[in-house]
């Protein structure tokens, strides 16, 4: 079972624009929302998607009037506009608002991916993640969700690659039984369930899980990632 998709919100009032985007963004492994106007991207914020991207020709709310409520709502979620070729003005204003970035119409699917990867990224530079974390032969690009030991894919759940992310974005830090129980669950309280999830990812990234090199245990406390290379 792999990681859970990151999901993109996609708010246009064009059928077909929704159609080759739900198509193209699906092959790439993101999971679609869709939005035909902005009373229902106002509801689908709900799901907490991780990106947005938006049409600032909508027929209910004003495109940068809906910008400003979804910035209000969520301040650090990266929102890539679309706009039309000769709308200079209104490509400012979005990024004045805290647009992350904007795709004119008629626009190349290839140029689309790369400006979500690109917002993707500095999302989580802007929160101090690297965008890919190395310490020795493992690597994690936070962005695609794609764990590797070398040159080899590791395959993860959903709640393993959790576990590693919470760890990553701490790494060389130790983190305490309840902290990580705290952040992966929200009613557990017993360590246990959290050692059972630590066992199976480090028997997937460990050379030996039973001497491991990269999570630590931290006797009767927690757990530690080996810090960066």
């Amino acid at each position: 079972m792999s990681a859970a998709p990151l999901k993109i919100l996609v708010v246009d009032d064009e059928p077909p624009i929704r159609k080759l985007l739900r198509m193209g963004l699906s092959t790439q492994g993101y999971e679609i929302l869709d939005a035909p106007n902005g009373k229902t991207a106002l509801e689908l914020l709900a799901k907490k998607p991780d990106l947005v991207i938006l049409d600032l020709g909508l027929p209910d709310i004003q495109g940068h009037e809906l910008l400003r409520m979804i910035r209000a709502r969520d301040d650090s979620i990266p929102v890539v506009v679309l706009s039309s070729r000769g709308d200079e003005a209104g490509k400012v204003q979005a990024l004045d608002l805290g647009a992350d970035d904007y795709v004119t119409k008629p626009f190349g699917m290839d140029e689309l991916l790369a400006r979500i990867r690109a917002a993707l990224r500095h999302q989580l530079q802007v929160q101090g993640e690297r965008p890919i974390f190395r310490t020795g032969d493992l690597s994690v690009d936070l962005v695609r969700r794609i764990v590797k030991i070398g040159d080899k894919d590791v395959k993860l759940s959903p709640k393993e690659y959790d576990l590693l992310r919470i760890l990553v974005q701490h790494a060389g830090k130790v983190l305490t039984h309840r902290f990580l129980l705290g952040e992966l669950w929200d009613d557990l309280t017993d360590a246990q369930y959290l050692r059972v999830y630590v066992r199976q990812l480090r028997q997937k990234i460990e050379g030996d899980a039973e001497q491991p090199q990269y999570i630590l245990t931290e006797a009767g406390i927690g757990y530690r990632l080996r810090a960066p290379d």
